[in-house]
C-alpha cells in the first residue's frame, strides 16, 4: 500500500468535510438564532485502519486492518451554542433569550405528525385567531404545554423577562423556555430547529431573561470563518501538491526500474 498517497487523500477528504461545514456557517451568518458548527479530526493510530468493503466480521462495521497510522479520519461534528448578538427590532412579538434555553415549538410534519421542537429563533407572528407562531406557522408553547393564544384587539401587549405575557396589564399567558443538561442529545432539524433524542434531560428555565422587541442573531463570525476557509484551502492544496510530487517520484522510480 502506498501510505503517502493514502495519507494525503485522507487529508484532502477531511479538509473538504471541514469546508462544507464552514460554507454552511457562512450561508447562515444572517439567519436568526443559528448556531455555528465545527468538526474534529482523529488520527488513524486512534481509530485504526479499516477495510472499507470487508464486512465479514460485522455486516455494519468494516473489518479492521490493525494499528497502522495512515493519515487523518473525520471525527465528529459539534455545535457551538454560545450566545449570539442581539438586534433591536421594536416588533412586539420578536423575542430573544438572554440566557441558556430554547423556545418550545409545536411542530407538525408533512405527514401530520405532531412533536415538540426547540429553537432560539424568536421571530414570532400573531395569527388572526391570536396564536403566536413561527414564520412557518408552527405554534409557540406556553408553560402549561399548550399553544399560546392571546387577544388580537388589546391596546398593549408586554412580555417581561420571565416570559409572562400581559395585555392591558392583565396576565394572559406565559412562555415556556427549556434547557438541557447535555446539549449533545440535541440534533439539527432544519436551520434553527432542534430535536431532542432519547435520553435527553430537559429542565424548565425559571429566569430566562427574555427581551421583547429583540432578536438573537447568528453566532457566526464572518471574518473568523473566512480565515478558517483560507487555512482549509491551503491545507487542501498542500495535500494535493504532495500527491502530485509522490506520483512524479513513482514515475521516476518506474523509469529507473526499466534501465
Amino acid at each position: 500500500m502506498l501510505r503517502g498517497l493514502y495519507t494525503a487523500y485522507t487529508g484532502m477528504l477531511n479538509e473538504q468535510y471541514r469546508m462544507d461545514i464552514m460554507s454552511n456557517n457562512l450561508a447562515n451568518a444572517d439567519t436568526t438564532g443559528f448556531k455555528k458548527e465545527g468538526s474534529t479530526s482523529q488520527a488513524y493510530d486512534e481509530v485504526m485502519a479499516v477495510k472499507i468493503k470487508d464486512l465479514t466480521e460485522n455486516p455494519n462495521v468494516p473489518k479492521r486492518l490493525g494499528g497502522m497510522s495512515l493519515g487523518v479520519k473525520i471525527g465528529e461534528t459539534y455545535t457551538d451554542f454560545s450566545q449570539g448578538s442581539l438586534r433591536n427590532t421594536d416588533n412586539t412579538y420578536d423575542l430573544a433569550i438572554g440566557s441558556e434555553g430554547f423556545f418550545n415549538i409545536e411542530f407538525t410534519s408533512k405527514s401530520g405528525e405532531v412533536s415538540t421542537k426547540y429553537t432560539r429563533n424568536g421571530e414570532f407572528n400573531l395569527t388572526r385567531d391570536g396564536y403566536m407562531v413561527t414564520k412557518d406557522g408552527d405554534y409557540l408553547l406556553g408553560k402549561d404545554g399548550n399553544r399560546i393564544q392571546i387577544s388580537t384587539t388589546a391596546a398593549k401587549t408586554e412580555i417581561d423577562s420571565q416570559g409572562n405575557i400581559y395585555q392591558d396589564d392583565a396576565l394572559v399567558g406565559s412562555i415556556k423556555i427549556t434547557n438541557f443538561t447535555d446539549t449533545n442529545y440535541l440534533t439539527h432539524y432544519g436551520e434553527t430547529m432542534w430535536d431532542a433524542k432519547e435520553g435527553a434531560e430537559a429542565v424548565d428555565v425559571e429566569y430566562p431573561n427574555i427581551y421583547q422587541g429583540w432578536l438573537e442573531m447568528s453566532n457566526v463570525s464572518v471574518v473568523k470563518e473566512m480565515v478558517n476557509m483560507i487555512a482549509i484551502s491551503r491545507q487542501y492544496e498542500a495535500n494535493q501538491k504532495f500527491i502530485t510530487s509522490y506520483d512524479e517520484s513513482l514515475e521516476k522510480s518506474m523509469e529507473l526500474s526499466r534501465i
